[in-house]
């Protein structure tokens, strides 16, 4: 399991969610990102860490307990250099996105293209390793498509299955409802504000508070990012996913923003439609599959201010609107993104790949 991002929390709900049934005894081999003690030009690219990570991992636990009878791997990065393993053991893999589609996002992830030589042997190398594949598991519709269209990979291959969340867990126990006088609450989560537009939602509350006739906003970011509170705005550090503390956040809230500039499908927007909260988002990556306008949310273009305001202006205004929305995010929740049933999904995956029962694609 690839150790980056809303991967970390992935690995959670996997650990916590999978069946340990006698059918299924699962063992995890985490692949870290740090770099460590070394630093030489090789081992700083990231698919040679954690393809040899990987390795290394699976060379110590054959020592220990003999060959799997089936593996799963998340993402393609640490798969790229499995290929003896992946040849001799059942594999499926897992993707959030193809390398293709973070390549197209690149410039949001601080992620630059190598030489036109470098990148047709990284296209050549993931392409083998997607055909290695007994089968894949792609979060998305999205990413699907970019297996297809881009690597060629059989549809009958892949099966979209969303990480999810704990939906019993994530439930809100009431349903929202702001008191007369109270300011309706917004919430934010992400790490890097930037690239999550944390700073275009601070100036679009900004304006709106300024504006006549609307109910007041207070704006609650949960960030690690370097931003002062002022007037209207919370700020709150050091909330870990699936916490009582982070969870809370989201039950206290009335909307859930996240106009992100570039993502592929960011996990907080399960969590934020498990919570049953309206949604307002871009239409970037896979977002449109969980942001759906006039059933869960609405969609505006990256960096747009003023659809951004007008959407959250909407929001804020109509509480009816609210609770329809955050009821319709709340029931695509429980039908695609409980993590749960997704979890007992990729454990059938498992055992077709082993051999152990006959699973439909």
């Amino acid at each position: 399991m690839e150790q980056t991002l809303g991967h970390v929390t992935h690995t959670k709900n996997l650990r916590a969610l999978v069946p340990d049934d006698g059918h299924l005894a699962p063992e995890f081999l985490l692949v870290p990102f740090d770099v460590g003690r070394w630093s030489f030009p090789i081992w700083t690219n990231w698919t040679v860490r954690a393809g040899a990570r990987a390795a290394r991992g699976l060379i110590l636990r054959r020592r220990r307990s003999g060959r799997p009878a089936a593996m799963f791997v998340h993402t393609q990065v640490p798969a790229v250099l499995l290929g003896p393993w992946m040849r001799s053991t059942p594999t499926v893999v897992s993707i959030d996105a193809t390398p293709k589609q973070y390549d197209e996002l690149g410039e949001f992830y601080a992620h630059d293209r190598s030489h036109p030589r470098v990148e047709a042997l990284k296209f050549r190398a993931n392409r083998a390793c997607f055909r290695r594949a007994q089968h894949i598991v792609s979060w998305s519709h999205w990413g699907k498509r970019g297996l297809v269209d881009a690597y060629g990979v059989d549809a009958t291959r892949v099966t979209v299955i969303a990480p999810g969340v704990d939906v019993e867990r994530w439930a809100r126990p009431d349903a929202p409802a702001v008191a007369a006088g109270q300011p309706v609450r917004v919430l934010f989560v992400g790490g890097d504000l930037r690239r999550k537009g944390g700073d275009l939602l601070i100036d679009a509350v900004r304006a709106l508070n300024l504006e006549s006739g609307l109910p007041s906003i207070e704006l609650h970011l949960v960030t690690g990012a370097d931003v002062s509170e002022e007037p209207g705005v919370v700020v709150h550090r050091g909330l870990t996913s699936n916490s009582p503390e982070l969870i809370a956040q989201y039950h206290a809230a009335d909307i859930f923003c996240l106009p992100t500039l570039g993502d592929c499908l960011p996990m907080v927007l399960a969590e934020a439609a498990a919570a049953g909260l309206p949604l307002i988002s871009t239409d970037v990556g896979a977002i449109s599959e969980i942001v759906r306008p006039g059933s869960t949310g609405a969609l505006v273009p990256p960096s747009d201010r003023d659809a951004l305001r007008d959407a959250l202006r909407q929001l804020v205004a109509d509480g009816e609107m609210r609770r329809r929305l955050g009821a319709g995010a709340r029931a695509l929740a429980e039908a695609d993104h409980d993590a749960r049933a997704n979890a007992r999904r990729i454990a059938a995956l498992l055992e077709g790949a082993a051999g152990l029962r006959t699973v439909p694609t």
